[in-house]
């Protein structure tokens, strides 16, 4: 099946991702883990942009796999294998008394061997989000949302992900050409001969951001007192610290009084009102404004609803047997509804229907706006006189 791209609002992708990601950190389950990564995989191989590289996936899916491989080798070495069918034996190294508890090499069980893949494939599929995410909404569309106390931070940010993937076409179209033409591309010689128009391209895009910059009227201020900046700065700084300090009383909960739990979720609560003011105080001198701003429309909801529903179901409706099975019995792993439902609801952004879902009036006009499908919702667009 080969669907239109499709171009969500870039939060909505990563909502959708990190709860994909939730969903697979809360189970070592190896066949609902490849679930996941199925139905990541499927909503990336048909929403993904016509400008996205599906490369970039590829080395995130490489990555996972790597992931699995170093746990799996890990255990086997290291750790030690616990268990009664043995798989087969790694030629055990004798380590000195002081390191008791520490083995190398020995025998390796497949009980151990799946605990180590549940445990790896947790993580490698978390990674699979995340690279889901990165294809298609990549972080410098993401980085335009940011609060207008951010604008430089992001600004600088977007730059700095373009540049590295601009210097890898550069050096490959440059190379190619140098091999067309006869030139030596290897050696030294040949390294420095491409470095050099690299370089200068680069300060030729350089230059021409500086310029695109300056014509936009980036950095420019709007009127902000003394105090009003003084203030905003002070919370920006004040904000994440509460918040630390409010994360470390929230992580001794379970050796410290209610009392300190109740003033870490508190200092918590305050950093982040805090932080907020802040921003908010630092972007109220700011004069920005957004080119082609991405609609936010029922698609983006129904995409973050239905992972924030697989996340709620695989938080709180998975049993223990399900989520998290015994690996040292070698029985299958087990799914259940919550589980299979969970996994239809993270395929719903690849569903050929959902692009039109919710849109009713494309073509309606009414008062002077006419509302036409781009993407898939409707955008309303006055008619030129």
């Amino acid at each position: 099946m080969t669907l239109h791209p499709m171009t969500l609002h870039p939060v909505a992708w990563w909502l959708w991702a990190l709860a994909a990601a939730s969903v697979a950190a809360r189970t070592t389950n190896v066949v609902l883990l490849v679930l996941v990564a199925v139905a990541v995989g499927r909503v990336v191989a048909l929403r993904r942009p016509a400008s996205g590289a599906p490369a970039g996936f590829g080395m995130f899916l490489r990555l996972a796999l790597t992931v699995v491989a170093i746990r799996v080798v890990l255990q086997a070495l290291f750790v030690g294998s616990t268990g009664a069918t043995v798989m087969f034996s790694v030629p055990q190294v004798p380590l000195p008394a002081w390191m008791a508890g520490v083995s190398l090499g020995g025998p390796v069980t497949a009980e151990a061997a799946l605990a180590a893949v549940g445990d790896g494939g947790r993580l490698a599929v978390v990674l699979l989000c995340v690279g889901a995410a990165n294809t298609l909404a990549t972080p410098a569309r993401l980085l335009r949302y940011l609060p207008r106390g951010l604008q430089a931070f992001g600004l600088a940010t977007s730059v700095a992900l373009t540049a590295a993937p601009a210097l890898a076409v550069a050096f490959t179209r440059i190379r190619k050409a140098r091999r067309l033409r006869g030139l030596p591309v290897g050696g030294v010689r040949g390294a420095v001969t491409i470095v050099v128009p690299v370089l200068e391209e680069a300060l030729d895009r350089a230059l021409v951001t500086a310029s695109a910059l300056e014509s936009r009227g980036f950095g420019r201020r709007g009127e902000m007192s003394r105090g009003a900046r003084a203030l905003s700065g002070a919370a920006l700084l004040s904000g994440p610290v509460l918040v630390v300090a409010g994360a470390y009383l929230l992580l001794g909960s379970r050796s410290v009084p209610a009392a300190v739990v109740a003033g870490g979720a508190g200092l918590v609560a305050a950093g982040l009102g805090v932080g907020g003011l802040g921003l908010r105080l630092a972007g109220s001198g700011l004069v920005s404004t957004r080119y082609r701003p991405d609609p936010w429309g029922a698609p983006e909801w129904v995409a973050v609803a239905a992972g924030a529903a697989a996340a709620a179901l695989a938080g709180f409706a998975l049993p223990a047997r399900v989520a998290h099975p015994d690996p040292w019995s070698l029985q299958p792993p087990v799914l259940d509804p919550a589980a299979v439902l969970a996994v239809a609801l993270l395929v719903v952004p690849s569903l050929p229907a959902f692009p039109n879902w919710g849109f009713p009036f494309a073509g309606f006009r009414f008062r002077g706006f006419r509302f036409k499908t781009f993407r898939g919702p409707a955008v309303a667009l006055r008619d030129r006189p």
